[in-house]
C-alpha cells in the first residue's frame, strides 16, 4: 500500500506484516493529509486531516524549527509515536539496500546542444530578443521533455542566480520564524495548515507554504519559469493549462531522518503522467545533507507493481520484489548546486535521506497538474487561497511578465489581497 504526500512529504506505508499497525495509526490518528491507495481496481481509503484542535506546532530548540504533535491524547501519541519509529525502522533498512546498490550515481544535467539563456540553458544575460529567447528555451526544453518522458527525473543547471538563490532562503527562514510566531499568537486564528502542509516525521523537517506578495518569490519564479527552460519544460508536457498544485519549500534541519521510498501518486493504467514537480536548491545540497534519491524509469506500471510486491519469501529467505527493486535499480542523487534545479515526474520513485549535517537544507519547490486530471492522488502544499484560484500556467506566466516590466499582474494582485 502507499500513502501519499507531503513532498517529507510523501510517504509510502510500510511493508508487512508492520503496515497494519501504520494504517491503524494514520486512520486513528489522522496524522496524515493524505490518502492511502491500495491501487487495487478501486480500493482506497480516505485519510482525514489532523483537527486543528488537536495540534500545536512549536520551536524545539535555538539552531532549528522543527514542528510535531504535542496535545494529542495519550493514546494517539503512542500510535504516532509508533508510527514514526517504524517509518524511521524502514527507512533505516532501505538505506541499507541502498548501500549494495552499485547503480548509484549522482543526478547530472542533460547535455544541450541548443542554449537558452546562460549555462546549461539556465539563468543567465542574454541579447537576444525576447522572442527569440524563448524560441531558444523552448527548443532546450525538448532535451529535458524527453529526459522526463524516459527516466522520470532530469536536472537542469542555473534555473535561479546565485543571489535570489541567496535571497529567497533568508527569505524563506524569516517566514518559517514568522509563521511558527502566528500559529503561537494567542490573538491570532492562523492554524498549523494555514502555514505548514502536514509531513512525517516532523523531527527536524516542515514543509513551509509559499504566499504570493512578495517581490522575492515574484523575481525566482520569473527567474525559473520565463528565463530558464523549466516554464517550457513544463508547458511542452503538460500545456499552458496546467494548473499550479503547490508552491511550497522543504527544510530539512541538521537530525532529519530519512524518508521511506515512494512515489507522490500511483499509477493508473492507460493515464498520462498527472504531475511535475520542480525542486529548486537554495543552497548547495551536500552529500551529508539529505539529497532525495530518485530511481529513474520508475514512473511506470511495470516499477510501480514490484514496488507493490513487498512479501518476502521466507521459505527461500529471499528478497521482496520491492526490495530487490531499491538494491539493483539504477539511483541518482540530487547533489544540486545552488540555484540548480530538478524536475520529476510524481509516479517516479523518491525519497529525502537523512541530513547528517549541521547544516539545514532548502528546497523551493512547485507543482504543475495536469489539467485532464481531476484529484491527482495526494494533497498539495500550497496555500488555500492560491490552490483554490486554479492557476494556469499560462496566467502565472502573464503576470509575472508583468511584474518584470511594472504592469500590472491582476490575478498576482488579488492572490496576495486573498492571502490569510
Amino acid at each position: 500500500m502507499y500513502q501519499h504526500h507531503p513532498h517529507g512529504r510523501r510517504l509510502a506505508v510500510i511493508t508487512n506484516p508492520l503496515s497494519s499497525l501504520v494504517l491503524i495509526g494514520l486512520v486513528c490518528i489522522s496524522v496524515s493529509v493524505h490518502q492511502v491507495n491500495a491501487f487495487g481496481p478501486s480500493a482506497s481509503v480516505s485519510v482525514s486531516r489532523v483537527s486543528a484542535a488537536s495540534t500545536n506546532y512549536i520551536t524545539k530548540s535555538s539552531s532549528s524549527t522543527c514542528l510535531y504533535i504535542s496535545e494529542l491524547d495519550e493514546p494517539s501519541q503512542l500510535l504516532y509515536q509508533e508510527q514514526e519509529k517504524l517509518i524511521v525502522s524502514r527507512g533505516e533498512l532501505e538505506e541499507q539496500l541502498i548501500q549494495q546498490n552499485k547503480k548509484v550515481s549522482q543526478l547530472i544535467a542533460s547535455k544541450v546542444k541548443v542554449r537558452g539563456a546562460g549555462k546549461a540553458g539556465g539563468f543567465g544575460a542574454s541579447s537576444s530578443t525576447s522572442k527569440s529567447k524563448k524560441s531558444a528555451l523552448k527548443a532546450e526544453s525538448k532535451t529535458y521533455q524527453n529526459t522526463l518522458l524516459k527516466d522520470g527525473v532530469v536536472r537542469i543547471d542555473n534555473v535561479l542566480s546565485d543571489k535570489t538563490a541567496g535571497a529567497l532562503r533568508e527569505y524563506v527562514y524569516d517566514l518559517r520564524l514568522n509563521a511558527m510566531q502566528e500559529i503561537q499568537d494567542p490573538s491570532t486564528s492562523i492554524r498549523p495548515l494555514d502555514r505548514f502542509a502536514n509531513v512525517l516525521l516532523k523531527k527536524d523537517r516542515c514543509d513551509l507554504t509559499i504566499p504570493f506578495g512578495d517581490d522575492i518569490v515574484y523575481d525566482a519564479l520569473h527567474q525559473i519559469i520565463r528565463e530558464s527552460p523549466v516554464g517550457q519544460t513544463f508547458q511542452g508536457l503538460l500545456s499552458d493549462e496546467a494548473v499550479l498544485y503547490e508552491l511550497s519549500c522543504l527544510m530539512s534541519d541538521p537530525g532529519s531522518q530519512r524518508q521511506v521510498v515512494h512515489p507522490d501518486t500511483p499509477f493508473f493504467a492507460n493515464k498520462e503522467a498527472v504531475l511535475y514537480t520542480c525542486f529548486i536548491a537554495l543552497q548547495d545540497v551536500r552529500l551529508d545533507m539529505g539529497p532525495t534519491t530518485w530511481y529513474p524509469g520508475t514512473h511506470t506500471g511495470e516499477a510501480h507493481a514490484a514496488f507493490r510486491d513487498d512479501a518476502s519469501d521466507s521459505a527461500s529467505a529471499g528478497a521482496s520484489g520491492k526490495d530487490e527493486l531499491l538494491k539493483t535499480r539504477q539511483a541518482v542523487l540530487g547533489t544540486l548546486s545552488k540555484g540548480s534545479c530538478a524536475i520529476f515526474d510524481s509516479r517516479c520513485l523518491h525519497c529525502g535521506t537523512a541530513n547528517k549535517s549541521d547544516d539545514s537544507r532548502s528546497l523551493f519547490y512547485f507543482s504543475f497538474k495536469n489539467c485532464n486530471i481531476g484529484y491527482p492522488g495526494n494533497p498539495a502544499s500550497i496555500r488555500k487561497e492560491i490552490g483554490a484560484a486554479n492557476v494556469l500556467l499560462k496566467d502565472l506566466e502573464r503576470d509575472l511578465e508583468g511584474w518584470s516590466k511594472g504592469k500590472a499582474m491582476p490575478l498576482l494582485d488579488e492572490l496576495k489581497k486573498r492571502s490569510i
